[in-house]
């Protein structure tokens, strides 16, 4: 019997409430539950490369994934390119990812002082102590960690490159 990918594939995205049950069973068992956010708009290598390593940071990787309109407010009226049901459906697709939040907010903010992950990850851009939640996460005995990206690799410009190659 065929195994049923659409359902595999839902039962990883969820709402807020649902996702803090799970990560509250997941600690109480024992397992490090990793947080990172993004937009992920364009599913490339340097998003699988940082995901990847986030995931062998912990047990538990969840993705709080930047909403259609919050992504229209931080890059533009022209994107995303992808909207979030697709962008979250291809998250969820890729094995290490155990979870997948969509939030409305220009930050993750409210996410991340709900969930209250053990590690919280973001690229190596960002200083750790400008990480949104980085305060919460280290209060609540959690620490913050930064992976560096995959050089040449982004959304952005894989979306000029296309451009280019239109006109």
């Amino acid at each position: 019997m065929r195994h049923n990918i659409e359902k595999t594939l839902l039962a990883k995205i969820c709402y807020l409430p649902q996702m803090r049950s799970q990560v509250a069973a997941w600690q109480q068992e024992g397992k490090k539950v990793v947080f990172t956010n993004g937009v992920f708009d364009l599913l490339h290598i340097g998003h699988i490369t940082y995901l990847a390593k986030a995931s062998e940071l912990g047990d538990k990787l969840i993705i709080g994934l930047n909403a259609d309109s919050s992504v229209r407010r931080i890059k533009g009226e022209d994107r995303p390119v992808n909207d979030q049901n697709s962008r979250a459906a291809l998250l969820a697709a890729l094995f290490f990812v155990d979870g997948i939040v969509v939030f409305e907010e220009d930050t993750p903010l409210n996410l991340i002082s709900t969930l209250l992950p053990d590690i919280l990850v973001k690229g190596a851009d960002y200083a750790i102590e400008n990480i949104v939640g980085g305060k919460e996460v280290i209060a609540n005995g959690g620490e913050v960690r930064t992976i560096d990206f995959v050089e040449g690799y982004s959304s952005t410009s894989i979306i000029q490159k296309i451009r280019q190659q239109i006109k």
